[in-house]
């Protein structure tokens, strides 16, 4: 029962590692897809941005003019309506019965004529300043049409570009939502954060001549060995990725060492001496 159980824990680890090696596979398509498209949807996007402070900065400029001319209309009632008190009192000088009346219809004619000089010349300020904002808006206006029609041939570009690739990422999309409902929310949640803070988007990787397949760092022996075992997910130490041996992932074996030549065996030196057997004399 318990050799049972130890073989099920380390198929769990082999198919939650294999399982996330195939996301990344697929996760790492779709980013070949965004790359394929280049920077165009941040162009896009830029541009959305771009067009939507002209339009807000064309509408100041309205508003402004809009309250420039206020200002102006409301000037203009103000110099009628002390032409109107000018008229009055230049009536009542020809009919006043003392210099003292005489002296304090003249100071309120006066005063009068002076506050119609400062509206004029408020009146001209703010004309000056609603040609200028007229400019403005003209300006503004223009480059806001030139920044339609350039977002109007990316955004072509971009959906032509897309329809190309539309199909593929969904289906890859499809299959990426399909294989996270085989990974538990733990595995997935550490893969996601891995995968957001890695340079590449690479969250798995294999071992690559004896270092991690991410940052290229070397990796122990014994390291190496635990990751062929399959019993524990591993991640790197240094760039924190995980790591998985390559022939569980279907990328090859790695190739075997040649066995070491047998080394001849060395001739004893002593040689052994056989018994020479004595002269006989001939027979005579």
């Amino acid at each position: 029962m318990a050799t049972e159980k130890k073989n099920d824990i380390e198929r769990s680890v082999e198919e939650r590692l294999q399982n996330l090696f195939q996301l990344q596979t697929y996760l790492s398509e779709i980013d070949r897809i965004k790359i394929l498209r280049g920077e165009l949807p941040n162009e896009v996007k830029d541009l959305e941005d771009e067009i939507v402070r002209y339009e807000t900065r064309i509408q100041k400029y309205k508003d402004e003019i809009a309250g420039l001319k206020a200002f102006i209309n409301q000037k203009n009632g103000e110099i009628a309506e002390r032409k109107s008190k000018i008229e009055k009192y230049e009536e009542q000088i020809n009919n006043v019965r003392n210099n003292r009346e005489f002296a304090f219809l003249e100071k309120e004619k006066e005063f009068e004529g002076l506050e119609i000089e400062l509206a004029e010349k408020n009146i001209n300020e703010a004309t000056e300043k609603q040609a200028l904002k007229s400019k403005e808006v003209e300006k503004a206006t223009e480059d806001l049409n030139d920044n339609l029609h350039i977002l109007e041939e990316k955004k072509s570009e971009l959906e032509a570009i897309v329809s190309e690739t539309r199909i593929e990422e969904e289906n890859i999309r499809g299959k990426v939502k399909e294989l996270e409902q085989k990974i538990d929310d733990y595995t997935l949640a550490a893969f996601k954060r891995i995968r957001k803070n890695a340079r590449n988007g690479l969250a798995i990787v294999t071992v690559q001549r004896d270092a991690c397949g991410g940052c290229f760092n070397r990796i122990p022996p014994q390291r190496q060995l635990e990751i062929k075992m399959h019993r524990k997910v591993i991640v790197c130490e240094y760039c924190g990725r995980i790591m998985v041996d390559g022939n569980l992932v279907g990328l090859g074996t790695e190739q075997p060492k040649e066995a070491a030549p047998a080394k001849p065996k060395r001739k004893s030196t002593k040689a052994a001496k056989e018994p020479v057997a004595p002269a006989t004399p001939d027979a005579e």
